[in-house]
């Protein structure tokens, strides 16, 4: 039976406040990134392993983090993609028969840093009113001075570009080669779920490198187009923007996912900005302006893009607002076979509320497809 670490542990935050906790499984260390936080109540291997993570800092708000350990079909990407994990309780003993390792396993294969038994309720009120910003976590309490020299110098989110740190180097196919449509998947942080839920509608799909070009992705003779979520801000992926704006140019199908959302408009001229803490969770509430139905998503984006300008734009259609801020959540081009969200329709964390986008980017790929056979 093992017990609370009992080695002090702190966060250290850029404006200089401070948290105390100790060290998962007594380990020495120091991890550096933006702090952020997720309400979900479960999924945190999901989160961990979610490339749209990478670089951060993760507060669990749920109580109790580990107690059902962690399992293969659960990780998202190769490995984990959070810097760090600051946790209230965090179990190193699982009762779930199908979980096959301990959640303490996983992250020391993974090398992670993590702080538990930390006041969370105070940080994340502390986060609320102050903002996401950098932080580290440490075992080193009485380097203080040290520490935020250091910190002074780990760059901000903003301008960062993270997607080539996550991207695959070398195109991959997903799915059964013979399936009835061909996607062409630009990776700027891909979740696997994304790959299953395309996979599973009789789609063979080619993923590609962030900075692939329309042409290569066109020369694989596609059906649909899609582009991934993935970390950091979008508008440093210029290469990422040229490829959406010469999909939209050829009036391919194109359907966007969080980051992919922000690029795709980008592409059409309206610009992003880092929000005050971002949207992290599985129960952010979102509104079908088509519909006028809610649905209960799952989110993970700290930027966010710009209503005026969507509103104004000609060419686009707001269809989706979040209801807890009006932010965009979801939009589509009028006159062209294109439309996005900012939430995750793949995550499915207990409501399959959002699921139905992903069948509406088949339903355009037919509709695609008998026009060019009735040409």
């Amino acid at each position: 039976m093992k017990y609370a670490p009992k080695r002090k542990a702190l966060i250290l935050l850029a404006d200089g406040a401070i948290f105390y906790g100790k060290s998962v499984g007594d380990k020495e260390g120091t991890a550096f990134g933006e702090v952020c936080f997720n309400t979900g109540m479960t999924g945190y291997q999901e989160i961990f392993t979610d490339p749209s993570y990478f670089g951060q800092l993760m507060v669990t708000t749920n109580a109790h983090i580990g107690n059902y350990g962690t399992h293969p079909e659960e990780i998202e990407s190769e490995g984990i993609k959070i810097k760090g994990l600051i946790c209230k309780n965090f179990s190193y003993e699982y009762s779930r028969p199908v979980a096959e390792k301990s959640l303490e396993e996983f992250l020391n294969e993974n090398s992670l840093m993590a702080i538990s038994d930390v006041d969370t309720r105070a940080l994340v009120s502390y986060i609320r009113d102050h903002g996401a910003m950098n932080a580290v976590i440490t075992t080193r309490v009485e380097d203080l001075e040290g520490l935020k020299k250091e910190l002074a110098n780990v760059p901000g989110m903003k301008g960062l570009e993270l997607a080539s740190r996550v991207s695959t180097e070398e195109p991959y196919y997903f799915g059964d080669e013979k399936a009835t449509y061909k996607i062409a998947a630009l990776d700027i942080g891909i979740k696997r779920n994304i790959l299953r839920n395309l996979a599973k509608r009789d789609a063979y799909i080619k993923v590609f490198p962030y900075n692939a070009s329309f042409k290569d992705l066109e020369a694989w003779a596609p059906d649909g187009y899609f582009i991934s979520n993935g970390p950091g801000d979008p508008e440093p992926l210029e290469e990422a923007i040229e490829v959406a704006r010469q999909i939209i140019a050829n009036d391919k199908p194109l359907f966007g996912i969080c980051l992919g959302h922000q690029v795709i408009a980008l592409a059409n001229g309206i610009s992003t900005y880092k929000m005050h803490n971002g949207h992290r969770g599985i129960n952010h509430p979102v509104l079908n302006l088509n519909t006028g139905k809610g649905e209960i998503t799952s989110q993970n984006h700290g930027f966010a893009i710009n209503r005026e300008e969507t509103e104004a734009h000609p060419d686009i259609e707001i269809t989706h607002l979040h209801l807890n801020d009006d932010t965009v959540a979801g939009m589509k081009m009028k006159d062209k076979q294109v439309f996005s969200v900012q939430y995750h329709p793949e995550a499915s964390p207990g409501p399959h509320d959002s699921n139905y986008l992903f069948d509406e980017f088949f339903e355009m790929i037919k509709a695609s497809t008998r026009s060019e056979v009735s040409v």
